[in-house]
This record gives C-alpha cells, structure tokens and sequence, in this order.
C-alpha cells in the first residue's frame, strides 16, 4: 500500500496538518467566532481549543499513554467534539459509541477495544457516570457538562493538569477513532478510523456541494458514525464554519434553527430531513443552498417537495462507514439523477462490480455487487481477523453489502441488500441480531425480523412470531424484556405480528422473502400502530 498511500499524498488528498493543528489555528485567528451552537449554548473556537488542551492534560494526568483507549460516551453537542479533540491531543484512541447503546453493547465494545478511561456527562441513559463506569469495570472516569452542549467541565470537576504534559498527538494517517457499526450477526463490529480519511471526503463534499467561505451548517446525524463525523467533526472545522448540533434529534427545533440561524448547509438522512420538512409549517427555510443526505433510499416525491419549498439542492452519496463513499452527485446534476441514484463513481475509489460467483463484471458495467479501493477506505475492522476477511477481496478490494447498477457513464443505481438488514432512520439493524434478541423472550417459540416500509423513517423493525403454547406477547412486555438485557433501543421492535406458523422455504429455512413479500397484508397498513396482530400464515 506504500504506493497508493504516497499517490494519496502527491495528489493532496491526504495531509499531515492533524485537526487539531486546525483549530488551534481557528483559535488563534478567530478566538471569538463560533464553532458549535445550539439553543442557548454557544462554543467559541477559543473555547472548543482550550477544552481539548485541558481533556488531554487531565487524561495525561490520569495516566493515559499514547494509544491508549477512551471511552467517549456523550450525546451530540460540543461536548463530544471536544472530548474528541482532547484525545487526539493526548495521544488516546477515542472510542466513540453513539448515545442509543444499549448496556450489553456499550460493555462489549469497550472490552473489545480496551477502554481504560471514559469521558461523558454526569447523567446517562443507563444512570450516573459513576455507576455506568463501575458497570464496564472501569475505576477512572471524566465527567463533562450534560446535554447542553457546554464543553467546560462539569461543577465541581477538576481540570488543574497533575504535572503530566500530553503527548504531541495522533498523526493523520495513525488509528484516531474506534466506532461501531452494524454486522450481519451479533454485536456492532469496531470500525478503525482515520483522519486523512475524512479530509479526503471533505474535499469531495465541498467539491460536490459548491461550499464557499460564509456557509453556516447543520448536522442532526450522530457524531460517532461516519456520516456524522463528517459533516460535524470535520468539514466545518476544516472550511472554519458554525456547525449547529442537537443533543436529540427534534425535527420542529431543527426547522426552527434553519430559519432563524439561517443555516445553509443540512446535514440528514432522508428519514430526518422528511421530518424537518414536515415540522416547518410556517418557517422559512428558503437560506438553505444544500442537503447532505445518504444511508437510505431517498423518498422521490419528498425530495421534490424539498428542493421546492426550500430552494437548495439535494446531494446523495452512496457509501458505508467502511468505505466512506464510492459515488456521489453534484450541485449541477440533473434533479432526476439527484434523487434516483447514489450519483456517478468517483474515479480514485475505483469501483469494480461483481457477479454471484464474485467474478469481476466485464468493465464493471451491468448489476452486481461493488467493491472498491481508495483514499476514502477505512482500515478495516479493529482487532477481528474474520470479519476482515470478509470485509475485502483476496486482492485488497474493500466489499460493499448491496447490490447495485452501474451504467457506461458510471451512474449507480442501488438496487437491493445482499445483507439481512433494516434501514432505520439510515442506519443498519442487523435482522438476524434482532432476531437473536427476540428469541431470548420465554413467550417466543419461532421469529423472523423484517423491514415494515414507514413514510418517515423508511423503514421500522417489525418481527413476525409463533408462541409457545399457551404464551402471550405483546410490543410493551416484549420491550421490557429487551430493557432488561441491556439491548440497544435500535435494536427493539416496532411491529409485531403473531402467528400461527412461519413460511418455510424447500430446505426448511424460514421463507423471509414470502414475509417481506406479504409485509402490508401482515402488519396492516396503519404506519405507528404498534399493535399485537394476528395473522395467519
């Protein structure tokens, strides 16, 4: 990879000017200019530097090394920007797990990557910091401000450095961020993470989406994920804009910032700026010049709707947390182009496409599968060789999970899942994971996870099971007991449907395509009803 990586270089693609070299610069240039914002709270780039100095002379203090691993458990705001910041400095690897994780996931990720320190607010979904960090075993812990965005400490914390000085930080190119992502079984897999990555597609997106100096941005994805990194972490520190940020996604408080911040870049999946679009009665939105969104099918008529009464572009990218993208689409390109496809393939991702067999399709023009390699890939899993394996081609290709079409002018067209997954809202449920879950329940003798389509998230989780004789179910016991197993909130029904007998395909597997097929008459057509239905097979 030597080869690839220094072409990376030469082409300006990659950099060794860190971020955090980037907002110290910000710091020094514009103290007084804001970095992050929302409702009252307000983080300066003065602010937003000093925080990440202090985290990392505390965690220096703390006895954390370079390379080390650090919990950062917090929900979007600058808070979580500067914790981030703050590692980098120190030299620490953060480990970056979203603000919906369950008990059991949040453990397993941080027995996974060897958290040694953790840094999120007194108050968690899952109790206090003090009884959180006791739970994963952790005797050292960092507590910041709660939900409000503040990135000075919390009352009462100490900051005043213990005689330990940070290390010069992490390189662009070295290992920055662990977070996770959804797997086809189990427990989330440790995605690896760079920053040059990142500054990669930043560079794509202010090519794509036309960004001038002056934008004022909006990201209501979670930073932990790839697509919230970014479009909060990086790309509006790196042009030195405002990004706003919720702690909780709420679609009329979202439309209420756009009109009165005038907001000009959003940043969504299709499912949230639906939302948006919706709770706005009344604002204007008519700042906004472009809407970032990927992770999910876009809705045609909505989008429509969206450029119309707004006036922006909508900008699609196909890609994974894995591989950051393979195509995107452009300002000037047609709205149809825009809405229907993931846009044409980017030239240095090198987009090949597979048959069924995995035999490379004649000049990757046709329907397959897509691999890719280039200088937005991650480096793979962290710490599973298996999972790798099946991550990248024998030749070093990094593998998509969907099926795809690309025309001779390189337009890709998603077509369908080679994976058993539900899009939520844009992120992945892995259906056999849900399943695994559900089976756990005493009342559930057989069950199968499938996508219900829903107008505002795309799609919800729905499950269809027998019972046990005698046995009764319902959404709200069924919940209580997910709860009480620690399993992530994504990962909790939203439909249920029981029934007498689950289809059955010729080699004795449950039929999950006769399921999907038969979706609507299954769960009714009422989209929110979280109903017990029964059905017969």
């Amino acid at each position: 990879m030597a080869g690839p990586i220094a072409e990376y270089h030469a082409r300006g693609w990659w950099q060794t000017r860190t971020l955090g070299e980037i907002v110290a610069a910000h710091a020094a240039d514009r103290p007084d200019a804001l970095a992050f914002g929302w409702g009252d709270a307000r983080q300066s780039w003065a602010a937003y530097h000093w925080c990440g100095d202090a985290l990392a002379a505390r965690l220096a203090g703390e006895g954390v090394r370079p390379g080390d691993r650090v919990l950062v458990f917090m929900p979007d705001g600058g808070g979580v920007h500067a914790a981030y910041l703050g590692c980098e400095r120190a030299g620490a690897v953060a480990v970056g797990i979203g603000w919906r994780a369950g008990r059991r996931e949040l453990a397993a990720l941080c027995a996974k990557t060897g958290v040694r320190v953790a840094v999120l607010p007194a108050s968690t979904p899952h109790g206090t910091a003090e009884s959180v960090c006791r739970d994963l075993e952790l005797e050292r812990w960092i507590e910041l401000a709660d939900l409000d965005g503040d990135p000075r400490p919390a009352e009462g914390a100490r900051w005043e450095p213990s005689g330990a000085e940070p290390s010069r930080g992490i390189g662009t190119s070295d290992l920055w961020l662990i977070n996770s992502t959804s797997g086809t079984t189990g427990l989330p897999k440790c995605v690896m993470q760079t920053q040059n990555r990142w500054f990669y597609f930043h560079q794509k997106a202010v090519e794509f989406g036309d960004l001038t100096a002056g934008e004022r941005f909006m990201s209501v994805v979670p930073a932990p994920f790839g697509f919230g990194l970014w479009t909060s972490h990086f790309t509006p520190t790196i042009t030195g804009a405002p990004c706003f940020v919720q702690p909780r996604f709420d679609p009329r408080a979202a439309a209420e910032c756009i009109a009165e911040e005038r907001i000009t870049v959003l940043c969504a999946v299709s499912s949230q700026f639906v939302m948006i679009l919706d709770a706005a009665d009344g604002l204007d939105l008519s700042s906004l010049r472009v809407l970032f969104t990927g992770g999910e099918r876009l809705p045609l008529e909505r989008s429509r709707e969206f450029e119309l009464r707004t006036g922006c572009r909508v900008l699609n990218f196909y890609g994974s947390n894995e591989t950051g993208m393979l195509s995107g689409t452009r300002t000037t390109d047609p709205l149809e182009r825009r809405i229907t496809t993931g846009g044409r393939c980017v030239a240095e991702m090198n987009v090949r496409l597979y048959d069924d067999d995995d035999r490379r399709i004649p000049n990757d023009v046709g329907v397959g599968r897509p691999a890719c390699r280039g200088p937005a890939l991650s480096p793979g899993y962290y710490d599973d060789d298996e999972a790798n394996r099946q991550l990248f081609t024998d030749d070093g290709w990094m593998w998509m999970g969907d099926r795809v079409e690309i025309d001779a002018d390189g337009w890709l067209t998603v077509i369908g899942r080679t994976a058993d997954f539900i899009v939520r809202g844009g992120k992945n449920v892995s259906a056999p994971a849900v399943e695994e879950e559900v089976s756990s329940h005493p009342a559930v003798l057989q069950v199968a996870a499938v996508p219900v389509p829903d107008t505002r998230l795309g799609e919800r989780v729905g499950i269809c099971v027998t019972l046990r004789p005698g046995a009764e179910l319902d959404l709200e016991s069924l919940r209580a007991h997910l709860a009480s197993r620690g399993v992530s909130k994504e990962w909790w029904p939203e439909r249920i449907a029981i029934l007498d007998a689950l289809p059955v395909s010729s080699g004795g597997k449950i039929a999950k395509g006769e399921l999907r097929a038969r979706v609507a008459e299954i769960f009714g057509e009422a989209a929110g009803a979280q109903t017990r239905t029964r059905s017969s097979s």
